[in-house]
């Protein structure tokens, strides 16, 4: 029996946030108390905030890993274990990593990045050196001629927690400014003829594919126990199509009307954290800060920044006025019940010992300590 006791810490619950101890035993938490323990070996936590350990939704950080510059690839093994560092050392404790199954002519080397990410997790998951917990958020590119074949193999995969479809075709969703879609191409050295000759070789192919490649895969995931969501929703249309479908999430609403539609038909909404910590969207979409103080965000995810999560929590409170619990489960147990993983996301007994120790230094939420199922990871 291995047991631990974090005392002196301010717990943050999931209606309050109490002055307490938390005792771990064996990977679970067994016992949440008030005041200080005066038993030997507790750990002191110095007046920090304990909270649950984190769920990261959908992150994109290992395609940063893999492609530190342009033109550099990094070997994937190595990739995914920084990748893992990094998720760690954000307190997240749990990690869907989101990976690209298709391919529409922009970005071949992530088709790579799924394969190599799958063998890599499927190597690492008995070693005992994965520091978080790794699922599979597997992101289909509706349109591309490629999806169906990749998602086939990897389908019934264990690790599989959610689907998303998503549409870059330029013209449509993220991408709906055509102007600002080549703007980013001519920055990346495209020639403007090319540009021009892909977005309509692009548009005729959604035209062709996208139908029946969403029945497609609407098919073949229907009897898998995994969430569904959509992707950089734009129209009220849109959500009505998704909801008619069976999809229950929308991920990265673009327009603070399609999360609001969302919301109407009791959809769950999952926002940027990086547009919170950043104070807007990087590509012009909609605050997130808006989308909370309207009542139409349920979780948040990180998107390309892992530290992104708890910051954001942090920085709600003051932009929003939401309580410091709710903002906390916007990264742990909202996200935790998404990806259905109820063992985790709160601080309760008889739930996994995932828990992270926060200090404030001027105004900025700093992780100091991560704890999953019980054994210190960072």
């Amino acid at each position: 029996m291995t047991e631990t006791i974090l005392t002196n810490a301010l717990l943050v619950l999931s209606d309050a946030v109490r002055f307490g101890t938390v005792v771990m035993r064996d990977g679970g938490i067994v016992a949440v108390s008030a005041g200080r323990s005066a038993a030997p070996g507790a750990i002191d936590l110095d007046g920090d905030y304990l909270l649950p350990g984190v769920v990261d939704l959908h992150t994109d950080n290992l395609e940063r890993q893999v492609q530190p510059r342009t033109n550099a690839r990094w070997p994937s093994r190595s990739a995914m274990v920084a990748h893992d560092a990094q998720c760690a050392a954000a307190g997240v404790t749990s990690v869907l990593d989101a990976l690209c199954l298709g391919d529409l002519g922009f970005e071949q080397g992530r088709i790579q990045t799924f394969r190599d990410g799958v063998a890599d997790l499927d190597a690492l998951e008995h070693t005992g050196l994965l520091k978080s917990e790794h699922f599979l958020h597997l992101r289909c590119e509706v349109p591309a001629l490629d999806v169906l074949d990749l998602l086939d193999p990897v389908a019934e995969h264990p690790r599989v927690r959610m689907v998303s479809f998503m549409d870059h075709t330029p013209g449509v969703g993220q991408y709906s400014d055509l102007e600002r879609y080549r703007d980013l191409l001519l920055h990346d050295g495209m020639a403007e003829a090319l540009i021009d000759r892909k977005i309509e070789a692009l548009m005729v192919q959604r035209d062709d594919l996208r139908i029946p490649n969403r029945h497609a895969l609407l098919d073949r995931i229907a009897h898998l126990d995994v969430a569904l969501a959509s992707h950089d929703d734009r129209t009220e249309a849109e959500i009505e199509e998704n909801f008619a479908d069976g999809i229950r999430i929308s991920e990265f609403p673009v327009t603070i009307e399609a999360a609001l539609a969302a919301k109407s038909r009791r959809m769950e909404v999952i926002a940027g954290a990086p547009n919170i910590v950043r104070g807007g969207s990087h590509s012009g979409n909609v605050a997130a800060a808006d989308l909370v103080r309207a009542g139409a965000v349920d979780a948040f995810a990180s998107d390309y920044v892992p530290a992104s999560l708890i910051e954001a929590a942090f920085l709600c409170v003051g932009q929003t006025g939401i309580t410091l619990p709710r903002a906390v489960a916007l990264v742990t147990d909202r996200p935790a019940r998404m990806a259905h993983l109820t063992d985790r996301g709160r601080i309760e007994a008889g739930l996994r010992a995932d828990l992270v120790s926060v200090r404030i230094f001027e105004d900025l939420p700093v992780v100091r300590q991560v704890w999953r199922c019980g054994e210190r990871v960072a």
